[in-house]
């Protein structure tokens, strides 16, 4: 069966050689710099097999319709982020699926500001693209192609500046990192040990894109990097997703850590070391980083999924340090956007600073335990779903801001339509992980039978 294409807030997502191809690529770079008009963008990719094809692609579109691709290479996708912002650039095409499975790929849309688009935003590039009305430029004025030489620099330079490096570097601390053959798999080691003084101990650290466990930094997934971090004694171990933008930790006993809690470590030493605000955080966060905040005697605000959601809240509410419960650290002050270099920085700030261990840390945070599932749908059928959900569960504390969010008190579930995937993504958490098993078997039972 043809997988349909993936249109909406994260960009354009399919698999390649079916529903995204080169065609659609180079038709949505050209609704794109129809949409920002002539000037430079910049195009970046991540590690996966089918990504230079798709940059040649990107590059053409751009090219017709007189912009001029500055090309990034294979870097993190908040690198390019920050790129686009800092060379002026009209906006930016990041060419990266993030955590889907390697035959997936994706282009992700850029402002000039150096923020993903907004749902209004990409919704009027999605109609310039449906018209398919683009404004060719005759072979005298197609741009040529510029390469950006030093493109992590600006990145890296800003992470360092906002921590205390020589602290860390003080503690030479041990690390393993799962680079999930990835982009950090040609970045983080040189990011930890150049430039934070970090023996590393490298896992899945070929830049092939070729994924040797599945993309998610979840638990599960992440069996070789926690005995890694045992058999190297090592202080912690770092995972990355694929775009570099996700991090999950696992402690030196060997434990993940949960991604939820690379937030809340990240909430605690900003507020605590760097600045007091507010907090925003996604609507599935964990409460558990929402209590860290408050214990620091931050107001949190809740948003919408998605990368483009938190960032504009915490841009509107003055946030100084927010993110998403998939381990997304954001640290304005760094750049609004999820990343995981910032997030690894301020992390082993929090233990130079601290003197504690990761484990340490952990259990000076409330427990609660989240379990996820995700049922495979048709697109049509996301809004009769959430319509039954709504009416079985009307007598409860409901948030529909995203979805349909009950709230149970000391326990919640939160089911709504994926981004990203053409999947119900069922997350519940409670005190108890029998009850948060309990709550997500029961919701699923009520959505198949929704089906």
């Amino acid at each position: 069966m043809k997988e349909a294409l993936k249109v909406g807030v994260s960009g354009v997502r399919g698999v390649v050689g079916d529903s995204f191809t080169p065609q659609v690529a180079a038709s949505f770079a050209q609704a794109f710099g129809t949409f920002v008009g002539r000037g430079a963008v910049v195009v970046a990719r991540d590690t996966r097999p089918s990504g230079a094809m798709i940059e040649r692609a990107v590059v053409a579109g751009l090219q017709s319709v007189g912009c001029k691709p500055i090309l990034a290479g294979v870097v993190p996708s908040p690198t390019a982020l920050i790129l686009t912002k800092a060379l002026g650039a009209r906006g930016g095409i990041v060419i990266t699926a993030s955590h889907n499975p390697s035959p997936w790929n994706a282009l992700k849309f850029v402002e000039r500001t150096g923020l993903f688009l907004s749902e209004t935003r990409a919704q009027e590039l999605f109609d310039i693209y449906h018209q398919q009305d683009f404004p060719l430029v005759p072979e005298s004025d197609i741009p040529a192609a510029a390469v950006e030489t030093e493109p992590m620099e600006t990145h890296f330079q800003r992470v360092l500046d906002y921590v205390n490096a020589d602290l860390i570097r003080k503690k030479s601390f041990k690390v393993a990192v799962d680079c999930c053959n990835g982009v950090g798999a040609l970045h983080t080691v040189p990011f930890l040990e150049r430039l934070l003084g970090c023996k590393v101990v490298p896992v899945f650290d070929k830049p092939s894109g070729f994924f040797e466990r599945e993309p998610e930094p979840l638990p599960e997934n992440l069996r070789q990097l926690c005995e890694t971090v045992v058999k190297e004694k090592c202080d912690l171990g770092f995972a990355q997703d694929p775009d570099g933008d996700r991090l999950a930790i696992v402690n030196e006993k060997g434990e993940p850590i949960g991604e939820d809690l690379t937030l809340a470590f990240a909430i605690q030493q900003v507020l605590s070391h760097h600045s007091q605000g507010p907090v925003a955080i996604n609507l599935c966060t964990s409460r558990s980083v929402e209590l860290a905040a408050r214990q620091c005697g931050s107001e949190v605000v809740r948003t919408k999924i998605g990368e483009i959601n938190v960032c504009e809240t915490m841009l509107k509410i003055g946030a100084v340090v927010g993110g998403e419960n998939i381990g997304g650290v954001i640290i304005p002050a760094i750049h609004p956007c999820r990343d995981s270099y910032a997030g690894m920085a301020i992390v082993l700030e929090h233990l130079a600073m601290s003197g504690k261990t990761v484990s340490e840390l952990r259990a000076a945070i409330p427990r609660f335990f989240l379990v996820k599932d995700k049922i495979r749908i048709r697109g049509e059928q996301a809004p009769v779903i959430l319509r039954a959900l709504r009416q079985e569960f009307a007598g409860e504390k409901m948030n529909l801001l995203d979805g349909v969010y009950i709230d149970f008190g000391e326990s919640w579930v939160h089911v709504r339509r994926s981004n990203t995937e053409p999947v119900i993504r069922i997350t519940a958490e409670s005190p108890s992980q029998d009850e948060a098993r309990r709550l997500v078997s029961g919701t699923r039972a009520k959505v198949e039978s929704a089906i």
